[in-house]
């Protein structure tokens, strides 16, 4: 088949298809025959489940609402009602001072990063050709192949810092840190997929200060974080002012298939993504804004992520990382410190195989993982670091998560030799 070059960019080999197939493979037949520890699907968690029928069972009570739910085109911004919830909400608990003009909704976070990223890198019309800035790599596995031209990306290396035996932490370099006239917008996710890391109060505002003074945006990916879902097990605040582009998702609190991401930034840009949704798909759905609007305008959606949600994944991280320590024993690894999402990053320092090799080795044992090469668009240097990390998911049950960790460290073991 003859493609264009967008046919061939968005078509060809990278980690977010293979991501999504590894994830199909594994779930087919019910997952029975895999250990999925690759994929970013959240876990069912009874009381959001719960929480969630409830809340489209008042939907289904309620006269017309299932039928303007599933029969009616929503605006190209989103469900109005929705916004204007959400505009409340924030209002309420942090005071921005922001209208509904301000959001705009999209079909999940990742549909709202292919605009974003498009919106301000790639050509301009006076010729001049921009990029966006990953000031910390690893970063989003997702990000990777979203931008429409080739070289999308500029992102440096990390400082990294031992606080524990095993143990060890990403800062952001601002010492290398370098913004030229090619930069179009700073890019962080906070939690970071896949390491788990919790930029400071500190960093964000350093890099929020160097973005206005470039006079850039600076987008924050928040689909792990505060005040929603809350999947952030140190202390952080939402940050948000006319010059961040937040965004969020519904995805993390049980609603992946509903697909809903949520954009908060200034009016100019709400505009241009409400006339980007109008083109690429008419309007975002509308069944995730309805199903979480009850919640949003009461509140509990803070309530039902700190109180059910952040202790949930907290307890499942820490599980992780006992078994892990247990069974990698005094190997040369290191674990990112766990802040938040639902992922370990594993450095195997000096492992004498590459992550793409023992992606491979655990895939022929139907034990999915993410190699972590994938986790570097931009990083123009050569990294033997980028060679020897992975990233796994210890969101779904034990039956999975235990026995794929040992899958892990016994084919790491015999690896290095051990």
């Amino acid at each position: 088949m003859n493609l264009s070059r967008f046919g061939q960019k968005l078509t060809g080999p990278s980690g977010v298809p293979m991501l999504m197939e590894d994830m199909a493979l594994a779930m087919a037949n019910g997952g029975k025959d895999s250990l999925l520890l690759g994929g970013g699907n959240p876990a069912y968690i009874p009381a959001m489940q719960q929480r969630l029928r409830q809340a489209m069972t008042r939907i289904l009570d309620t006269p017309g609402a299932f039928e303007k739910m599933v029969g009616n085109y929503p605006a190209p911004q989103g469900d109005v009602e929705f916004l204007e919830a959400l505009a409340n909400l924030f209002n309420r608990e942090y005071g921005w001072g922001i209208t509904a003009k301000n959001i705009s909704l999209t079909n999940g976070s990742q549909s709202a990063f292919f605009s974003l990223f498009n919106l301000f890198a790639g050509e301009y019309p006076d010729g001049s050709r921009k990029k966006i800035l990953l000031p910390l790599a690893p970063e989003y596995i997702g990000y990777a192949d979203v931008g429409l031209t080739e070289d999308f990306f500029i992102s440096f290396k990390p400082e990294i810092e031992f606080p524990e035996p095993h143990i060890f932490k990403y800062h952001v370099d601002f010492n290398a840190l370098n913004i030229t006239d090619e930069v179009g917008a700073i890019c962080v996710s906070r939690p970071t997929n896949p390491t788990g890391n919790v930029l400071t109060a500190e960093e964000l505002a350093r890099l929020s200060d160097l973005a206005q003074a470039h006079n850039i945006p600076l987008m924050i990916d928040n689909a792990y974080g505060t005040p929603f879902p809350q999947i952030i097990y140190s202390d952080a605040e939402p940050i948000w002012n006319e010059n961040i582009i937040l965004s969020m998702s519904l995805s993390k609190l049980g609603m992946p298939a509903a697909r809903t991401g949520i954009v908060i930034a200034n009016e100019e840009i709400t505009h241009a993504m409400t006339r980007l949704n109008a083109v690429t798909s008419l309007a975002p759905g509308s069944m995730g804004a309805r199903l979480a609007l009850e919640l949003v305008q009461s509140g509990e959606i803070i309530s039902l992520s700190h109180d059910i949600i952040r202790p949930y994944y907290h307890n499942k991280a820490l599980q992780a990382m006992e078994q892990l320590q247990y069974e990698l024993g005094d190997l040369d690894y290191f674990i990112h410190k766990p802040e938040g999402a639902f992922f370990l990053w594993i450095w195997f320092r000096g492992i004498p195989i590459s992550s793409q090799a023992l992606y491979e080795r655990l895939k022929a044992q139907k034990v999915f993982i993410i190699p972590g090469h994938y986790f570097f668009p931009g990083l123009e240097d050569e990294w033997q670091h980028t060679q020897e990390c992975i990233r796994i998911n210890y969101a779904l049950d034990e039956n999975v998560v235990q026995p794929g960790l040992h899958a892990i460290a016994e084919t790491v073991k015999a690896a290095y030799g051990a």
